[in-house]
């Protein structure tokens, strides 16, 4: 079964994204900030991050920079999600190695649509 990382502070988004998952078929863990997140990649070695920006401990593009600092990590294609919709922001995800940056609020539809566009690349490239 296919595992995604939920790495998101606020929990009604983390609740929102679980569902949708779940009911999609995928395994889901979910951790409550980026150091944590780190904690849970390290261990679960999932096939999908989705990583929130703004978080507190340790903010999404930070523990972005140290999952693709990771050997053992940096492969594992990431989603960055966040309301912080300007240009740089998103530029700066996809600067450190972002495969999607997809703004809050977000369709739900959408987002699983693009969870499965980045896994199939992933699949595919092998």
């Amino acid at each position: 079964m296919t595992t995604v990382l939920i790495v998101e502070d606020q929990e009604e988004i983390a609740a929102l994204l679980k569902f949708k998952l779940k009911n999609s078929g995928y395994e889901v863990v979910h951790a409550e900030n980026g150091k944590l997140g780190l904690e849970a990649a390290r261990n679960n070695r999932p096939d999908l991050i989705l990583l929130d920006v703004m978080m507190p401990v340790m903010n999404g593009l930070d523990a972005l920079k140290a999952l693709k600092s990771d050997d053992n990590l940096k492969s594992v294609p990431v989603i960055m999600l966040s309301a912080q919709a300007s240009e740089p922001a998103v530029v700066e995800g996809f600067k450190l190695g972002a495969d999607d940056y997809i703004t809050k609020p977000f369709r739900a539809n959408e987002f699983i649509a693009r969870v499965e566009a980045v896994l199939s690349r992933y699949k595919k490239d092998g």
